[in-house]
């Protein structure tokens, strides 16, 4: 079992997307990269956290490289602080790694892809210092509320690109 944690906009859709791929054991949303102890409020006042998913994976059903892979294709890694109509420091695209092997793979992936995008990635890569999970109504939100209007005019036509594309 392995780790990984991603930073690309609402943490709503990430999970949404990555709980429909195979060789993902288990998801959570959470908050790093700033202020300890972050709440949904400090976070969205801009504490300097951001709004991240941690997924735990099986690496024999799917690969670090199949995950950016996927993560990459489901955010805009060129905007900075800002996906969609999400903007704020905490919707900023961002990697955060356990291990240095990780941090390798990641930065070998991005300089494969930098020259598939018009403007330069902007993805931050840092290795993971403090994690705090997200309260609880943040949790697989999508699966519980999926007729709440931004889940079903953002997280849903997200979903279906992935299902198209990677299921």
């Amino acid at each position: 079992m392995k780790s990984i944690i991603l930073g690309g906009g609402c943490f709503w859709c990430i999970q949404a997307v990555f709980k429909k791929i195979k060789g993902i054991v288990d998801s959570e949303v959470g908050y790093t990269g700033g202020a300890e102890n972050p709440t949904y409020e400090s976070v969205c006042s801009g504490d300097g956290n951001i709004e991240v998913i941690k997924l735990n994976y099986n690496d024999k059903e799917i690969s670090l490289i199949k995950i950016l892979d996927i993560f990459f294709k489901i955010h805009d890694p060129t905007s900075l602080d800002k996906q969609g109509a999400d903007v704020g420091i905490q919707y900023r695209s961002a990697i955060f790694y356990e291990n240095e092997n990780d941090e390798v793979i990641i930065k070998k992936f991005i300089e494969k892809i930098k020259n598939n995008y018009s403007s330069p990635i902007v993805t931050q890569i840092y290795k993971l210092n403090k994690y705090y999970p997200a309260e609880s109504y943040h949790q697989n939100y999508f699966t519980k509320n999926p007729n709440q209007g931004y889940c079903r005019f953002v997280i849903a036509p997200k979903l279906q690109f992935v299902k198209n594309e990677f299921i």
